[in-house]
């Protein structure tokens, strides 16, 4: 059987720019090379596509000093990359695209819409679960026709912070302090600010319209973090793995509790109020079949002390580091990375077909 080539896009315009380098390198040491060949294309955080040529230079950063142009053709009579170097064009054609990207121009759909547009399978949610995962405002309105229970919330635009005053008024209306203020489309955390009282709440609220004209205020769930994993969709049963927890070293796992505080723990199969974990579990399916997801999420969630599972959000392209919970979760379950990335891909393909 003759070898396909998959085009491996990572970096990106999100804030998530980092993670994604970091998830790509973990994802590209685990594909089969007996089965495919690689084409490495970055994308800068201006935006900027590259050819990248070994995995070393994503691990070291160099890859952004290349100089070779690599963008993927949206005709679908070609199927390829197009790689650019001075005045010449060279077309590669790509059986699949696996878009390690994270956040925004990457997980909300864009690239999504591009692989469709362009005929070439790709791994992971398509146009309209990636979109509606994204966007935490839109998610919330899709979990809460399902019943589920979710935080209470508030969405206001960056445009009503012009009269901050009557948003302050209107969130004091709603909620007690502490409350959270996140961007809609971002993820990793960036923009999300605790605020414990007034003075701090027009700060959190220009911090998060930095990241997204759409804001969201939640009230604050006192409950322990929980994480699913869910992989599969089409003719492939939809199957979470168990639960993880997050013990976060920082007041919430904001970014650099996540990434750079080493306090910060994951637990596997914590023990949870009995029949919390299943719920989570059967939740996570329910909320991923709501969205039309497919391939693969991980849904996070709070459990509080008396055991009310409670959603947090869905992330539709998951962080894939040595350290993040959607393989660690599934590893638990006897599947490795090789074989969750072999699986993604053959989902991908499958989809096609």
């Amino acid at each position: 059987m003759s070898k396909k080539t998959v085009a491996v896009l990572f970096g990106g315009q999100s804030s998530e720019h980092e993670i994604s380098c970091l998830s790509a390198a973990n994802i590209i040491h685990n594909i089969d090379r007996e089965a495919y060949d690689l084409v490495l294309v970055g994308i800068t955080k201006e935006g900027h596509w590259v050819k990248v040529n070994r995995v070393e230079d994503i691990e070291d950063g160099s890859w952004r000093e290349s100089k070779v142009g690599a963008v993927l053709s949206p005709d679908a009579t070609e199927q390829c990359l197009m790689i650019h170097e001075q005045a010449a064009i060279t077309r590669v054609k790509i059986d699949l695209v696996f878009p390690v990207l994270h956040g925004l121009y990457g997980e909300d759909g864009t690239i999504q819409g591009l692989c469709k547009l362009a005929r070439i399978p790709f791994v992971g949610c398509g146009v309209t679960a990636s979109a509606v995962g994204m966007d935490k405002g839109v998610a919330k309105l899709v979990v809460h026709s399902l019943g589920i229970r979710q935080a209470d919330f508030l969405l206001v635009t960056s445009r009503e912070l012009k009269d901050m005053c009557a948003v302050i008024d209107r969130t004091e209306d709603r909620f007690s302090y502490p409350v959270f203020v996140k961007p809609c489309n971002a993820g990793s955390s960036c923009g999300v600010t605790k605020v414990h009282k007034r003075e701090e709440l027009a700060e959190a609220l220009r911090e998060a319209a930095r990241f997204d004209s759409r804001i969201l205020i939640e009230e604050c769930i006192v409950g322990r973090e929980i994480e699913c994993a869910v992989l599969g969709g089409g003719a492939r049963p939809v199957q979470a793995s168990g639960v993880g927890e997050i013990l976060a070293a920082a007041d919430f796992y904001d970014y650099d509790a996540k990434y750079y505080n080493a306090e910060s723990k994951t637990v596997v199969d914590p023990e949870l109020p009995e029949g919390s974990a299943e719920e989570v579990r059967q939740s996570a399916i329910r909320i991923f079949d709501a969205l039309d997801g497919y391939g693969l999420s991980r849904v996070d969630f709070f459990v509080t002390a008396a055991g009310e599972v409670i959603f947090n959000e869905i992330n539709t392209m998951p962080g894939f580091t040595a350290i993040s919970m959607y393989p660690m979760l599934f590893a638990a379950r006897g599947k490795d990375k090789k074989t969750l990335v072999k699986e993604l891909m053959e989902l991908a393909f499958e989809r096609e077909a």
